[in-house]
């Protein structure tokens, strides 16, 4: 079984990544689905998000959770039956899962790409990355925070809150690995603590309440 990483982040946060690299049938053994998610996975079309969905409950098996233990609220959010906090993520061969005891958290896996050069208005502001090297450096850094701000919009999990104004991730060195996030909405500012690390073209993200 491919558990890719494990990361402690504190004695009460732990993060649990996988690499999809079984068939649909290796990893429906041991994994047993409520009636719900059972409809949910008949419903994908796409085998990997079968293997994707498949894997994370077995990255909840390492955490010491079944399928039955988590459950979704209307916005979407995931929550455990014991009051713990967990955030879910999926791209492509890569999932992840962060849960926490006492804190809010979040957690986002994204591919680095291309593409993100065309988007990062949507949700940064692009001057702020002028000063980097070359172009790789740019879709490395927009990746990050692309995957810094879906994080922290998981934790907060609130319709109509913009990435490009009401989240703002300060400014960071690659080299560093860590920085700290700020959502300000409705006259209500919470901030956070963001580390990343990254691998086989893949960047991961993830935050916790700061206390």
């Amino acid at each position: 079984m491919p558990l890719y990483k494990t990361i402690t982040v504190n004695p009460s946060i732990k993060v649990y990544i996988w690499k999809i690299e079984e068939s649909e049938s290796e990893l429906s053994k041991g994994i047993e689905l409520t009636k719900n998610c059972q409809e949910r996975m008949l419903g994908m079309k796409s085998e990997l998000h079968r293997r994707g969905f498949l894997s994370i409950r077995h990255l909840m098996a390492q955490a010491g959770y079944e399928d039955c233990d988590l459950y979704y609220d209307e916005a979407g959010k995931p929550h455990l039956r014991d009051n713990r906090h967990i955030s879910i993520t999926h791209s492509h061969q890569f999932t992840g899962i962060i849960v926490g005891a006492m804190d809010e958290v979040g957690i986002d896996i994204e591919k680095k790409r291309d593409k993100i050069l065309r988007i990062a208005h949507k949700f940064t502001p692009l001057e702020e990355y002028r000063t980097l090297a070359n172009t790789e450096a740019i879709i490395r850094k927009l990746t990050v925070v692309w995957g810094a701000k879906e994080s922290l919009y998981k934790i907060y999990a609130t319709h109509g809150l913009s990435f490009l104004h009401h989240i703002h991730i300060e400014d960071f060195s690659l080299s560093d690995a860590v920085t700290t996030g700020e959502i300000l909405y409705h006259g209500n500012t919470s901030t956070y603590q963001i580390s990343f690390l990254e691998f086989e073209g893949f960047a991961c993200v993830y935050a916790v309440m700061d206390d």
